[in-house]
């Protein structure tokens, strides 16, 4: 808010400076809250730890954890509190990681040290076939694959961010996600086994944080996607789904997705493009929401695609763009319906509890 107040674009370095500031105040918060309780601890700043990262502020990626201090530490007694969110880039700058940055931190740590597992305690009692705010027949997974929790993080759901998972993932490391106010088991983010495949959907899961930009009349030749998209690329701007009409007198239409925060920088970006290629017009829509139902079982189960479709036309909820991979399938909608959408898919795939 700070930041937004004196300037309409921040600068993105300056920018990460502001927002880490919080996680100074809470390590060294937690630390002192440890030693009333009569134990050793110690804080740690990214850049003190240090946490290395390449130089895409505000969206930094982990590079390398230097971990001697943090195994320091430990043998001699003392709990290592370490700032989430933040590093430090190679030119010694503060830098951030973005959404669900602590996340992120936590399980890169975790797996720079060698460690069993890496639970994450949050504000639910785990993972769930849904959210519970739009479906009250919502009910928590005991266990998810990488690849499920995967999908479902880069597609929406909201308890982790997939950057943690794909670490988790790449060093086979166990996240236990589980609930801050009680001692239950929560969910088991774990490696494949067989038993998972027996689910054909395993959840249902929205984003109403999407943006669809289509490219009118593009002229269709060699090249012209990488004139689009590379420029996006280099703005640092992700994009999601794409499709692409079937060409009419040598002109085709692209329409694809961008998050929200970033549909302003991907309009001039694009008009820029496509003004040079000669395209007829460049149109955004922001009220949309993208639901997706992912399961293992996929894999080796028919009929899912339809059976998503049908349910879906049942509702008279029209699919604006569809997305699909090994174990996914997400339909663009228009963002009023996105509860109901949810609710009938949940039931449709037998997810409801009792």
């Amino acid at each position: 808010g700070l930041a937004n107040d004196i300037s309409s674009k921040p600068d993105p370095c300056e920018y990460d400076v502001v927002v880490s500031s919080g996680e100074q105040v809470s390590i060294g918060l937690l630390a002192m809250a440890i030693q009333e309780l009569g134990m050793k601890s110690r804080s740690y700043l990214g850049l003190q730890v240090p946490i290395k990262t390449d130089g895409a502020h505000a969206k930094a990626r982990i590079v390398e954890i230097e971990k001697s201090n943090l195994l320091r530490d430990v043998a001699q007694g003392i709990i290592p509190v370490v700032a989430g969110f933040q590093g430090i880039a190679g030119d010694g700058r503060i830098t951030t990681l973005g959404r669900g940055g602590s996340d992120t931190t936590a399980v890169a740590v975790a797996a720079a040290v060698g460690a069993d597992v890496c639970e994450i305690y949050t504000d639910v009692e785990g993972v769930f076939t849904t959210d519970p705010n739009v479906c009250e027949k919502a009910r928590k997974i005991e266990r998810l694959a990488y690849e499920e929790m995967l999908e479902m993080a880069s597609l929406g759901a909201k308890v982790l961010m997939h950057r943690s998972v794909e670490i988790a993932m790449k060093y086979n490391l166990p996240i236990h996600v589980r609930s801050t106010f009680s001692k239950g088991e929560g969910t088991w983010v774990v490696k494949e086994d067989d038993e998972m495949e027996e689910q054909v959907v395993s959840a249902v899961t929205y984003d109403k944080k999407e943006a669809k930009i289509t490219v009118m009349r593009v002229p269709d030749r060699p090249g012209i996607a990488a004139k689009i998209f590379g420029p996006l690329a280099d703005q640092n701007i992700l994009v999601d789904m794409i499709i692409q009409n079937v060409s009419v007198e040598g002109y085709t239409d692209l329409t694809f997705t961008v998050p929200k925060t970033e549909l302003g920088r991907a309009l001039d970006t694009v008009k820029k493009v496509a003004e040079e290629i000669g395209a007829a017009d460049v149109i955004a829509d922001e009220n949309i929401a993208k639901v997706s139902i992912v399961g293992l079982g996929m894999r080796s189960h028919s009929g899912v695609a339809s059976k998503m479709f049908e349910t879906l036309a049942r509702e008279g909820i029209n699919i604006l763009m569809i997305s699909t991979s090994e174990i996914k399938i997400s339909c663009v909608i228009e963002d009023k319906y996105t509860e109901l959408a949810v609710r009938v898919l949940h039931s449709a795939f037998g997810l409801d509890r009792g």
